[in-house]
């Protein structure tokens, strides 16, 4: 895969994500009621999408130095089924150990993620008349068999589970995961939609995680890789995060890194977080202390 790059030198530095950060501080809307109990700079709907060609590296921002292994390995945890945290985890992601017990007001194991969360919508999602459809074995399915259709589609939503109220069956309702796959003139182009995008903390790493998805897709599917595209609804910063996000605002883009994948993985299913690797990544210093709100 790595053959789809430029040569660093030729490489443009992204701004997407900083200039995001710029619009929600100068245009956003405070909201100063949230879940979490920290008001929000806020814009819904209004930011442009960031548009990214594999080309040009993948989107690991680098206005702050930020980790591979854990958003992938959650993802990969995620696509193979992965319900409670001590299997996320276990696929080498410690993302949501603190989330532990966060279900048992609702019915769940101390260490259950639900039937609503991302793992059991992707791989086991509820058909009507009986049995489960796993949506990333469909949607491959039908990419190699029907690559014309507009239909290419997964969603991480049960409805039935993830609203408030007595049948909530999920600690987190899903942020992200929409995934929507055309292809055309034989690329693979990707859409993530992203319903809750937290901008310093979790869309970095949700960059980074769908355009691995976006590459892995590609890859045992045999199309070439088109335009990986991350839409945000709910964009926001936390009241406490602006200091960084000020912080990051200020430091300029560097040329975007290449991810390179072991080429010998043909099943989805089969991936696992030692066949990615980052190279030519030149970051700004990592930044210690961001507030993050579960």
């Amino acid at each position: 895969m790595q053959d789809i790059y430029k040569p660093l030198t030729e490489r443009t530095p992204d701004t997407q994500y900083r200039d995001n950060l710029k619009r929600i501080l100068d245009g956003g809307i405070l909201a100063k009621e949230t879940p979490q109990g920290n008001g929000a700079w806020t814009c819904f709907g209004t930011l442009p999408q960031m548009i990214f060609d594999p080309c040009n590296g993948v989107p690991m921002i680098t206005e702050r130095k930020i980790g591979y292994k854990m958003p992938i390995a959650e993802i990969l945890a995620f696509i193979n089924g992965a319900r409670t945290i001590d299997e996320i985890k276990a696929w080498g992601c410690p993302f949501w150990d603190d989330y532990v017990g966060h279900g048992t007001g609702i019915g769940l194991e101390p260490n259950d993620m639900g039937p609503g969360s991302y793992g059991p919508a992707f791989a086991a999602f509820e058909r009507p008349e009986g049995g489960v459809v796993n949506q990333f074995e469909q949607l491959i399915d039908q990419i190699k068999n029907f690559p014309n259709m507009r239909t290419h589609l997964v969603t991480p939503w049960k409805p039935y589970y993830t609203a408030r109220g007595p049948n909530r069956k999920v600690i987190v309702a899903p942020c992200h995961g929409w995934v929507h796959v055309r292809i055309l003139q034989g690329k693979l182009h990707m859409i993530m939609n992203q319903r809750s995008a937290d901008m310093p903390i979790g869309v970095p790493h949700n960059m980074i995680q769908y355009a691995a998805l976006h590459l892995m897709l590609c890859q045992v599917t045999g199309y070439e890789p088109g335009l990986f595209i991350h839409k945000l609804d709910d964009a926001h910063i936390y009241e406490s995060q602006v200091p960084w996000a000020k912080e990051i605002i200020g430091r300029v883009p560097r040329p975007l890194p290449i991810l390179r994948i072991d080429p010998d993985v043909k099943d989805l299913f089969t991936f696992r977080p030692e066949h990615f690797t980052i190279d030519e990544y030149d970051p700004h210093p990592a930044m210690k202390g961001i507030p993050y709100f579960p």
